[in-house]
């Protein structure tokens, strides 16, 4: 392998650390070492809402416990740092406004209602409602009103979100390291939201954008964010960048083999889903 190994486990502190998000950062760490590279600990922090006090520190120390001491990381200064999301959110904004240049994605003022609307009155008739070229010009966005019309509302102070253009009719097919090639059709996906209203970027923009800033050469993640891969192929080269290699890890199943294994779980069967005692467990 020539070029530079660099992984992250990148958790957001939402409560205790599950054990299959141990299981995974065990992957990245062993798969840096074997290959001379680096094992990076990434905050992901930008959904305040869901915020945690104590979960970074858990995160830490359940590390610590484990024996997969990070190489870069929040109290590790490396090259590439911050390495919190939250600490890094000023430079997300000019990496969505390059994409809205583009005509990779566009501003969207729809409101909740309006959505809620629309989902129910799909629901009622059997269908399922996807914001996506086969509405989004009916709806209340950028590519939908004029320019000036656009303007207006920014400049009113109208809440707005930053969505991503999904293209029409067209197929994108890549690489996984463990499942080979897999393949999404655009017409099933949804444009999602890169920027939120609240001047905060979703996971799906500044995972991307962090990756590629700190370098990351591999991500190695559980299998629950493969639908989400074909947005983040299409975010590599919309901005124009290499993309990482991926390996999406199968899932930690429930004891009867159905569906992921829930911090919840634990508590029902009665054995640890927590590396470590996790005192919070009525916030998770």
């Amino acid at each position: 392998m020539t070029e530079k190994v660099r992984v992250r486990f990148a958790p957001s502190p939402t409560g205790g650390l599950h054990i299959g998000g141990l299981r995974t950062a065990l992957f990245n760490y062993l798969f840096a070492k074997k290959h001379g590279g680096d094992f990076i600990l990434r905050i992901e922090d930008t959904d305040q809402t869901r915020f945690v006090d104590g979960a970074e520190e858990y995160i830490e120390e359940a590390l610590n416990w484990a024996g997969i001491p990070y190489d870069e990381g929040p109290n590790k200064a490396g090259d590439f740092g911050p390495y919190r999301q939250s600490e890094r959110k000023d430079s997300y904004a000019a990496y969505v406004n390059t994409l809205v240049e583009k005509g990779a994605a566009y501003y969207a003022f729809d409101t909740p209602e309006s959505l809620d609307f629309h989902r129910t009155d799909h629901e009622s008739k059997g269908k399922t409602f996807i914001y996506n070229a086969h509405n989004r010009l009916k709806l209340d966005n950028s590519l939908s009103l004029s320019k000036e019309e656009t303007a207006s509302k920014i400049e009113a102070g109208t809440p707005y979100v930053v969505r991503f253009k999904t293209p029409e009719n067209t197929s994108i097919t890549t690489s996984d390291i463990i499942r080979g090639s897999v393949s999404f059709k655009t017409d099933t996906l949804d444009d999602k939201v890169l920027f939120k209203s609240d001047g905060m970027p979703t996971y799906h923009l500044a995972n991307v954008v962090d990756d590629h800033l700190m370098e990351i050469s591999h991500v190695i993640r559980g299998e629950e964010w493969l639908p989400s891969l074909a947005l983040h192929i299409q975010l590599y080269q919309a901005f124009g960048w290499e993309a990482p290699k991926f390996a999406h890890l199968p899932l930690i199943m429930k004891p009867t083999g159905k569906g992921k294994l829930s911090k919840r779980d634990g508590e029902k069967g009665g054995f640890p889903v927590f590396p470590l005692a996790w005192l919070n467990s009525d916030r998770i």
